[in-house]
């Protein structure tokens, strides 16, 4: 499976922006997909992750109601829709995929990560 993180970008304070990971593979279908993100000096951290069928879905508490992960496994595509943006999201994110729902949050046990996309939130 191969990921590609796309959608990032430079938006004010209360802005939206649509993150999509695009996959490669047949069975990506069958896996848990997760948005982490990374701020300059700190360690990268989970956002939001959903389960394979897409009836299950999980965030941070920093971020939740204000995003969004979904996906259409017809596209082989998972999205982050990041609603009210603050400052505090400015990060890369990445996605990335494991195949078992328990470990959703646990980054050490994804097996495929896409390479990043930026977003800058600006005040």
């Amino acid at each position: 499976v191969q990921l590609q993180a796309s959608g990032g970008g430079l938006v004010q304070a209360g802005g939206s922006l649509r993150l999509s990971c695009a996959a490669s593979g047949r069975t990506f279908s069958t896996y848990t997909v997760g948005w982490f993100r990374q701020a300059p000096e700190s360690r990268r951290r989970f956002v939001a992750g959903i389960d394979d069928g897409g009836g299950l879905t999980t965030y941070t508490d920093s971020v939740e109601g204000r995003f969004t992960i979904f996906r259409d496994n017809t596209k082989n595509t998972v999205y982050l829709q990041m609603n009210s943006l603050k400052p505090e999201d400015t990060a890369v994110y990445y996605c990335a995929a494991v195949p078992l729902w328990r470990f959703v949050k646990v980054s050490s046990k994804y097996d495929y990560w896409g390479q990043g996309t930026q977003v800058t939130v600006s005040s």
